[in-house]
Order: C-alpha cells, then sequence, then structure tokens
C-alpha cells in the first residue's frame, strides 16, 4: 500500500521558517521523482517545488524560488520542504507527490503527473 505522510506544517509569522516533511512507503523512493504543491481555500492547487530521483535536479515556482528549498534523502524515503522568509500568500495545506522517473534528471510539475499523493500539512502564516 503507497502512502506518503506529510508533517511538519503549523502556524507562523511572517518571515519566519518552517520545515515540512514527507515519508513514502509501499514504493520505490528512488525510482521517484517527488513535488511539493500547496492550496489555499478557495484557490487551485500549485505547484512549489519539484526534485529528480537522484536530488540533483530542482525546479521552483517562481513565488517562492530563493525562499524554499525542497530536498531528499532516499536513505529515509524522506523528501523535505524548508521554507524561509515565509509570507502570508504561503499560508495553505501542502501536499507532498510521487511518480515513476524514467531517468535521474527527469522532473515534473504539473499536478496530472501525479498518481501518488500525501494527506496535507496545513501551513499557516501570520503577517
Amino acid at each position: 500500500q503507497v502512502q506518503l505522510v506529510e508533517s511538519g506544517g503549523g502556524l507562523v509569522q511572517a518571515g519566519g521558517s518552517l520545515r515540512l516533511s514527507c515519508i513514502v512507503s509501499g514504493r520505490t523512493f528512488s525510482w521517484d521523482a517527488m513535488a511539493w504543491f500547496r492550496q489555499d481555500s478557495g484557490k487551485e492547487r500549485e505547484f512549489v517545488a519539484a526534485i529528480s530521483r537522484n536530488g540533483a535536479t530542482t525546479y521552483y515556482s517562481v513565488s517562492v524560488k530563493g525562499r524554499f528549498t525542497i530536498s531528499r534523502d532516499n536513505a529515509k524515503n524522506t523528501v523535505y520542504l524548508q521554507m524561509d522568509s515565509l509570507k502570508a500568500e504561503d499560508t495553505g495545506v501542502y501536499y507532498c507527490a510521487a511518480r515513476y522517473a524514467g531517468s535521474d534528471e527527469d522532473f515534473y510539475y504539473r499536478d496530472s503527473d501525479f498518481a501518488s499523493w500525501g494527506q496535507g500539512t496545513q501551513v499557516a502564516v501570520s503577517s
């Protein structure tokens, strides 16, 4: 059974930091490209960051580039999202997603590319 479990969300003041984690089970994690998405109430889910299966390639949305860092530890089946300089507009439910990648360099950023999703973790940034 495939499971993606996010953690690390919470309430933080603007300018603060949070580190999200997503532990994956039931899949061969080292074969998977991973990504983080977020969704605020009343809005569509949006892409945040992506990482290739070996971690060498990362890709960010314009809104978070330079403030967020995606990373992974294949020995721990875990992907991380370090979020610094948080803004009120970063508020939302953050989801991790996984899909098989055919090469070490491949990454994906459309939610339709991903078949496996976590349940989400809430991030709230107060201004």
